[in-house]
């Protein structure tokens, strides 16, 4: 059984910064891929990015330059930093592992307005 904790959701300014944390607990091995997606009001959730030991991540168009995703393997925590933050960037964030099934984090909030 895996569990994964996300935190440091908010509100921010655009042009600001957040720094979302995903802590998991279980067997997680760094060959197993973890990352973020996001979902909008009204939208399909999508694709954040992912990272696997060995692997540089990839990202949409919509948040590359601004986003990145790293990960401390020892301590099974993956992490979105984002910057130069829009407000269509506003979404509920949802960390993820894929250790056979997927594990989903409970989501965390993050809205950009002024």
């Amino acid at each position: 059984q895996v569990q994964l904790v996300e935190s440091g959701g908010g509100l921010v300014q655009p042009g600001g910064s957040l720094r979302l944390s995903c802590a998991a607990s279980g067997r997680i091995l760094a060959g197993h891929p973890m990352g973020w997606y996001r979902q909008a009001p009204g939208k399909e959730r999508e694709l954040v990015g992912s990272r696997v030991y060995g692997s540089s991540a990839n990202y949409p168009d919509s948040v590359k330059g601004r986003f990145t995703i790293s990960r401390d393997y020892v301590k099974n925590t993956v992490f979105l930093q984002m910057n130069s933050l829009k407000p269509e960037d506003t979404a509920v964030y949802y960390c993820y592992a894929d250790v056979g099934d997927r594990y989903w984090g409970q989501g965390t909030q993050v809205t950009v307005s002024s």
